[in-house]
C-alpha cells in the first residue's frame, strides 16, 4: 500500500517548505481541485500544481471535483499531473474522458461519491489506471470516515485479478481507520491527519505500518 498526501489542508503559501521534509516518506501527492459547483468549495487550480512540480519527482495524483472536466484536463496534465481523476457523476460519457486522458499520455482515474454504487464503474474497469473511492462527501477536508466505503473497496479488490487498476481511498484516513481499508487498498490518501500533525513523520509512519 502506498501513501498519497492530500495538500488540501496544507499551508499553500509555504507549500514546498512544508512538504520538503516529508517528500521522502510519501509515494504520491494528491491534488484536490474544486470548482465551487460540483462540490460546495473552491480550492486551487493548475498554477499551484505547476509551481510545485519543479520541487519533487513524486507522481501528482490530481482529483478533479469539477463540472466539465474535459475542458480542463489538458491544462492539468501540462501543469504536471501524472494521474487525472474525474468524477463519474460529472460526465455523460466516461469512456470518452478516459480515452482523452490517455491520449495526453497521463494515467486515467475515476472517482465516485459515497452515495454512488461502485457497480456503475464495471463497464470501464478494463481501461482505468486508478479508481478513487470517496469515504467522505467530497468538498472539504477533515471529515469523518464513512464505513460504507469498505464494501466498495472489497468489491474492487475481488474483481481486480482481471484488471490492472489501482484501488485508492480518500477521506477520514487516520490511525483509527487505516486498518479498515488497508487490506483492499493500493493507494491511500490522507490529508489533515498528516498535514495538521505536530509530528508529520510519526503519523506517516503509522499509515505505512498498516
Amino acid at each position: 500500500m502506498k501513501l498519497s498526501l492530500s495538500i488540501l489542508n496544507c499551508n499553500l503559501a509555504k507549500l514546498n517548505e512544508e512538504l520538503e521534509p516529508i517528500y521522502e516518506d510519501l509515494d504520491y501527492i494528491h491534488m484536490d481541485v474544486m470548482d465551487g459547483n460540483f462540490v460546495p468549495n473552491i480550492s486551487f487550480g493548475q498554477d499551484l500544481i505547476k509551481s510545485l512540480r519543479p520541487y519533487t519527482s513524486l507522481p501528482f495524483d490530481t482529483h478533479l471535483m469539477i463540472n466539465n472536466p474535459m475542458q480542463y484536463i489538458e491544462s492539468f496534465v501540462k501543469a504536471g499531473s501524472n494521474y487525472v481523476t474525474f468524477h463519474y457523476e460529472a460526465v455523460d460519457n466516461p469512456d470518452e474522458v478516459i480515452d482523452y486522458i490517455h491520449s495526453l499520455n497521463a494515467k486515467a482515474g475515476i472517482s465516485i461519491k459515497p452515495n454512488t454504487s461502485v457497480e456503475v464503474l464495471k463497464p470501464y474497469l478494463a481501461k482505468l489506471d486508478l479508481i478513487l473511492i470517496m469515504s467522505v462527501e467530497p468538498g472539504f477536508g477533515g471529515q469523518k470516515f464513512m464505513d460504507s466505503s469498505i464494501a466498495k473497496l472489497k468489491y474492487l479488490a475481488e474483481l481486480r485479478p482481471h484488471y490492472n487498476y489501482l484501488i485508492s481511498v480518500d477521506g477520514g484516513i487516520n490511525d483509527k481507520t487505516i486498518g479498515l481499508v488497508a487490506p483492499y487498498t493500493d493507494l491511500v490518501v490522507s490529508g489533515s491527519y498528516i498535514s495538521k500533525a505536530e509530528d508529520k513523520k510519526k503519523n506517516i509512519e503509522v499509515i505505512h505500518k498498516a
